[in-house]
């Protein structure tokens, strides 16, 4: 490896074997990409005590960084957790190869027959913070679409994601594919991350995963495009209409399940009507679970409510915090969150069919939901195997960013001497 103190020689040494890669895995077989990821797989498994000795220790530096409880959660991996890396593999794997797929075949009265089809981006450069299982992620979903991948993890997750990326490689090795294929960036320096943000000789697209502040810096100093993942401030409107164990259910998953993901229910707003009676029971069975509510003043709730501020409409909290706002009607919580959302993940808890089609058309998250949980904002459980992210962009990939999503396309162009008069 290059000499660590020379960040620029170090990454234009990544960028250029990983293009040479790149070249390679354009044209390999689905055959060969389902064997290298169910080999990473079962590597997975069978290492898994080295992946958890090693998220130990990247544990250990996040207590003494101080991280808070949501983000310890991200990092920390156990048995489970595993099995879900497994899983995503294996999903994955399974999947069909969105390479070469013909998307749409025309004639044209010229004579000429004409095809779209999908074809890999090339080099992808993904920039990930606290959660090691977006090693993985990132890298089944990069080599299913035929693309090489750049990974650069937080300093958090060093350890972990170093030991996930060396079984993704023993999946490589198996099926005869370049082990450059799939490369860590081998250092904490956030030099790296400003050399990688501007390698356009190399890289062809970059996915941030993680904070606000962190896709904000990426989109600022890039000179590659960006897939922006923004921060998920997820509302979850109550309409009137709303079934009471329905309502109650799916917002106690959306909040408590997993709170610093960033499908996490982040605003809960009320319809007048059912303040009183529905929405008191839902903000009661909230703080019975631990939950803190930032309520808007004035609204019926449990006692030790805290009185919600400004700032508090438009946070993501990725915490045991939820916000709390009566709205007068489906147009006032439409208002609300155009104002306030990151046009990530968004739901309506109603019976009234009409309600739904308002909410659906008039607005534009990536994902919208309907008396469902907003945990489910996640690649997995789209069917996709995995994501690198919930793009909330409007440009080549919005919502969860699965293989197919990893993909451009090409013409082909077909005649039979056809020439242009």
């Amino acid at each position: 490896m290059k000499d660590i103190e020379n960040i620029p020689e170090l990454m234009a040494d990544i960028g250029a074997r990983a293009k040479a890669a790149s070249q390679i895995l354009a044209t390999a077989s689905g055959a060969d990409k389902r064997r290298a990821l169910r080999a990473a797989g079962d590597a997975v498994w069978a290492q898994r005590g080295e992946i958890i000795a090693a998220n130990q220790r990247d544990l250990e530096f996040g207590r003494a960084k101080g991280l808070s409880a949501a983000m310890m959660d991200r990092l920390m991996l156990d048995d489970t957790r595993i099995q879900s890396i497994v899983d995503g593999l294996r999903a994955v794997a399974e999947q069909g190869d969105p390479v070469g797929q013909i998307l749409e075949q025309w004639d044209q009265p010229s004579g000429l027959n004409i095809q779209r089809i999908r074809t890999p981006l090339g080099v992808i450069g993904v920039i990930y913070e606290s959660r090691p299982n977006v090693t993985a992620d990132a890298g089944a979903l990069c080599l299913k679409s035929g693309n090489a991948v750049i990974l650069r993890c937080g300093s958090e997750s060093f350890h972990s994601s170093q030991a996930i990326q060396a079984c993704l490689v023993t999946g490589l090795t198996a099926a005869g594919l370049p082990l450059d294929a799939i490369q860590l960036v081998p250092t904490r320096d956030r030099a790296a991350v400003q050399q990688l943000l501007t390698m356009t000789d190399y890289v062809d697209v970059i996915v941030p995963r993680g904070g606000k502040g962190l896709v904000g810096l990426v989109q600022r100093e890039a000179r590659v495009p960006v897939f922006a993942h923004l921060e998920g401030i997820v509302h979850i409107y109550i309409d009137k209409t709303a079934d009471a164990k329905k309502a109650l259910e799916v917002v106690l998953n959306a909040k408590t399940r997993r709170t610093g993901i960033c499908g996490a229910a982040e605003c809960l707003l009320i319809h007048r009507d059912i303040c009183e009676t529905l929405g008191k029971d839902i903000l009661s069975a909230l703080m019975a679970a631990g939950v803190e509510i930032r309520a808007q003043e004035g609204l019926p709730g449990p006692e030790n409510m805290v009185t919600a501020s400004e700032a508090d409409w438009g946070c993501e909290y990725l915490d045991m915090i939820i916000a709390a706002k009566r709205v007068d009607s489906i147009e006032d919580a439409i208002s609300h969150i155009r104002r306030h959302h990151s046009q990530h993940t968004d739901c309506i808890i109603t019976e009234d069919p009409d309600a739904v089609q308002t909410f659906f058309s008039e607005l534009d998250s990536a994902i919208l939901m309907h008396n469902a949980s907003t945990q489910f904002a996640d690649g997995s459980e789209f069917g996709m195997g995995a994501e690198i992210g919930i793009a909330t962009g409007k440009m080549h990939a919005r919502g969860p960013v699965g293989a197919a999503q990893l993909t451009s396309f090409k013409y082909l162009v077909r005649g039979n001497g056809t020439i242009r008069s």
